[in-house]
């Protein structure tokens, strides 16, 4: 998929001439594809919720609860900020806003990493998915570097392609995703439950003081990562100030109350005690596929199989494009080399980013195929546990980030959300960064060394971003001052564009965005 004419600098509105990403190409619906695909909810119940009862029982379906509420107030104060702040470098964009432009240069490479090291460890968690989802259905076996090369070309392709179409497939691989489920769950509910019927106590919130619930905190704030995402693709959606907002809080809401009842659904399938015994058992990578097949049929069960493969795929194909606009924002900032910050003049995507991270991808492949590492336990987990602590923390400071941005002029914005909400986030999700620290190997299934080597990178990288901003600050005064996300007169333009919304709702469908 060559393009004969060269890639282009691109620049934000207000910075100048040339094309940037495609404008107003995405809209709330494709935003909603993209995070929840992300969160991949059908790897997350059949593959992670066994371990989440394993350690807490029935306190699991009120443990993603409790993680989908404080992450609902999290985005209360985030997209607020989405009004005045909108750049494919999210995370750096508002922490940058909010904090200071040292701490932006830190975070962006702590945020750039993190998205990197989830998608090359999905890479091969679809690798290793497909090679036995293939070998179960036609007995053939064929090694999962050979899928997870096939994905990477594919996925590559799309990257490069208008976002549109990898919106469509996301939504494709989603909705089926979803749709098995909902038959499980039906199955469970047709006939009753389990042996002991539907668990209501499972629901009780006395069950949050069982041993084992710190541990299933952290797996279950880590299934809702990537739902910030929507902010990453600001630039390209149609009406931003109304679409950002509105899909993160129905991605949230979404993935909050589905996790929930899923997870429900499953140990009410089994019996609270029976589940946790299962689930600690031989049998617990498999339980959520036995109780599809006892309850709603041996076919759901085999559909199960498959689009758990489309499920990993489509959570590559959503953190793959997040992590090339990582690539392209700082390439555009200047924090990475300017080629990086470019479009194909015939798609609008980050052609450049996209063959960047390709590459990286393919150099995390070899090298896990050289050194005969398992694929599942050694690179999807180990960079995976990597990569949700710095998203994480990245959430941590961007919630602190949206209180510094409105301390001085709320800009008509209510003190609950821009004042309130970011501090009771910030506190929440630094509590739970504690705990994953803590409990890394949760995640990770590796030794204390190993999980101290991953954790290493995220303040090493900080400090050399944080570094490149000082020093660019010495020797460039003009360019440090662009290292923020919008102009000082773009925001005051916004900021007049809220006030008027307040005052005069009607207004703001007739008027064009500012920035």
């Amino acid at each position: 998929m060559s393009d004969a004419r060269p890639a282009t600098p691109a620049t934000r509105p207000g910075r100048g001439a040339g094309p940037g990403l495609s404008d107003g190409a995405v809209g709330t619906g494709d935003l909603v594809f993209f995070v929840v695909a992300a969160a991949a909810p059908l790897t997350v119940m059949a593959g992670v919720a066994p371990l989440a009862i394993a350690m807490a029982g029935s306190a699991a379906p009120l443990g993603y609860l409790l993680s989908g509420l404080l992450l609902v107030v999290f985005a209360a104060g985030f997209t607020a900020m989405s009004r005045f702040v909108r750049d494919a470098g999210a995370f750096s964009a508002y922490i940058g806003r909010g904090l200071g432009r040292v701490t932006g240069a830190g975070s962006a490479y702590v945020a750039l990493f993190s998205y990197n090291a989830i998608e090359v460890g999905l890479f091969t968690a679809f690798g290793w998915f497909t090679e036995s989802g293939f070998e179960d259905l036609t007995g053939v076996s064929v090694p999962w570097w050979v899928w997870a090369s096939a994905g990477l070309v594919a996925i590559g392709v799309l990257g490069y392609l208008k976002v549109t179409l990898s919106a469509k497939v996301l939504g494709v691989a989603l909705v089926l995703e979803v749709l098995v489920l909902l038959v499980f769950e039906a199955g469970v509910l047709a006939h009753g439950g389990g042996p002991r019927g539907i668990e209501l106590t499972a629901l009780s919130p006395a069950h949050l003081g069982d041993s084992g619930v710190g541990g299933m905190l952290v797996l279950a704030i880590g299934a809702f990562i990537g739902f910030e995402a929507t902010a990453i693709y600001a630039e390209e959606a149609r009406r931003p100030e109304r679409t950002v907002p509105r899909a993160t809080c129905v991605a949230v809401a979404f993935l909050a109350l589905f996790y929930t009842f899923t997870v429900w659904m499953i140990i009410s399938a089994y019996g609270a005690d029976r589940a946790q015994r299962v689930a600690n058992g031989d049998g617990g990578a498999d339980m959520v596929f036995a109780a599809t097949e006892r309850l709603a049929g041996a076919w759901t069960a085999d559909a199960m199989h498959v689009l758990i493969i489309t499920s990993a795929f489509a959570a590559t194909l959503a953190f793959h494009n997040g992590a090339a606009r990582y690539f392209y924002a700082l390439g555009r900032e200047g924090l990475l080399p300017a080629r990086l910050g470019a479009v194909s003049a015939r798609t609008r995507a980050p052609a450049a980013a996209v063959a960047l991270q390709s590459l990286l991808a393919l150099a995390v492949l070899v090298v896990t195929a050289l050194a005969g590492a398992d694929p599942y336990t050694v690179t999807f987990l180990w960079s995976s546990g990597s990569g949700i602590l710095g998203v994480m923390l990245m959430q941590a400071l961007a919630a602190l980030a949206v209180y510094g941005f409105f301390r001085r002029d709320r800009r008509a914005m209510p003190a609950w959300r821009v004042v309130a909400a970011p501090l009771v986030a910030c506190a929440g999700l630094t509590v739970m960064s504690v705990l994953v620290c803590a409990d890394l190997d949760l995640l990770t299934g590796a030794s204390r060394a190993v999980n101290a080597a991953l954790i290493a990178p995220l303040p090493a990288l900080f400090a050399t971003g944080a570094l490149v901003a000082l020093r660019r600050k010495q020797r460039d005064p003009a360019a440090y001052e662009r290292l923020t996300s919008v102009t000082p007169s773009e925001a005051d333009a916004l900021t007049h564009r809220t006030r008027i919304a307040h005052s005069c709702p009607t207004r703001e469908r007739t008027e064009e965005p500012t920035a």
